[in-house]
């Protein structure tokens, strides 16, 4: 049976954030909310130009999960990395860079931050210069990048069974 929100509200949290970099789809901020509550996710900020609620294309998506998921606006990136940091989060880049790790082959124990950049241009070479390491998923064919959405998932969920378990 399905959780009410107010017990939602008190479970314990998995030791994951995670920070939205200019992502500009408010469908992909909804989706990465709905995500987000599936695996009891710390807090999200939402940076830059990325949309926040209330947004009805968010809410589209999300289903309810922008009411249950912690979230944050920062107009500056660097501001949530650096709060991240003083809280002693690892900081993780998802991005096709050179020194990046296959996601399924890190090796992180939480709580983790995982960074995921704008869905043309990727995340910013300023905030690449803070981050503890990168990860990327294997891409195989003609596409050089997965939907941060569907990214998102992956992502994630790798972490959380990492982290827990499950």
């Amino acid at each position: 049976m399905k959780p009410s929100e107010s017990e939602v509200k008190t479970k314990d949290r998995t030791p994951i954030f995670a920070i939205l970099d200019n992502v500009r789809s408010l469908f992909n901020v909804g989706a990465i909310f709905r995500t987000s509550d599936a695996v009891l996710l710390e807090k999200i900020y939402l940076c830059g130009i990325t949309g926040f609620p209330p947004r009805k294309e968010i809410s589209k998506t999300a289903l309810g999960a922008e009411n249950l998921v912690p979230w944050e606006y920062k107009e500056e990136t660097i501001e949530a990395i650096k709060e991240m940091k003083k809280m002693g989060v690892k900081i993780i880049a998802v991005e096709l860079a050179e020194n990046a790790v296959n996601y399924s082959e890190a090796k992180y124990e939480g709580p983790v931050c995982f960074v995921f950049g704008h869905e043309v241009y990727g995340i910013s070479d300023e905030i690449m210069e803070e981050v503890d390491m990168a990860v990327s998923l294997p891409m195989l064919g003609r596409a050089n990048s997965l939907n941060v959405a569907t990214c998102y998932g992956i992502i994630v969920f790798d972490a959380l069974k990492k982290l827990r378990n499950v």
